[in-house]
């Protein structure tokens, strides 16, 4: 399992695509599957943060987070764009930051990507987690209905 920092090492052209794709709307926009304590799956929409080194997001106290907590499985697929039918996703497992640097790094990135000068109230109470990375698809179309897509599939 790879960190954001290092997938970007070994596939730049994958990284520089997932970035595009999850900031296409100005902020990271995703939706985070999980997986319940029965076994299903779960889906919400949130919004990941690409560090310098790693993709974290911060979550509120929710069923999805306590997911994590105890099945750290994830898949993420960026939020579809407008004009074509690409497509970025990445899967692996999630691990809570609990280092205070990290957290306040991402708490500024945060910030400026919204334009805020300080944190909404609930922030303190939302526990942030990187996403590493074992298995991506960045799948690129010519616009809707392309019925020849081109997928560029990494397992790491």
């Amino acid at each position: 399992m790879l960190t954001w920092g290092e997938f970007a090492l070994v596939r730049p052209e994958l990284a520089e695509a997932g970035r595009r794709m999850l900031y296409q709307f100005g902020v990271g926009l995703a939706f985070l599957a999980t997986v319940r304590a029965d076994g299903g799956p779960r889906v919400h929409p949130m919004c990941p943060l690409v560090t310098g080194d790693a993709l974290v997001g911060f979550l509120q106290p929710s069923p999805k987070r306590g997911d994590l907590h105890r099945d750290g499985r994830y898949a993420l697929h960026a939020f579809p764009a407008d004009e074509n039918e690409d497509a970025f996703y990445v899967s692996g497992r999630a691990v809570l930051v609990v280092d205070p640097r990290r957290r306040q790094a991402a708490t500024g990135q945060f910030l400026a990507e919204r334009g805020l000068e300080a944190a909404p109230g609930d922030l303190g109470a939302q526990e942030l987690f990187e996403f590493r990375l074992e298995r991506c698809l960045w799948t690129q179309t010519g616009g809707h209905g392309d019925w020849r897509p081109r997928h560029t599939v990494w397992r790491g």
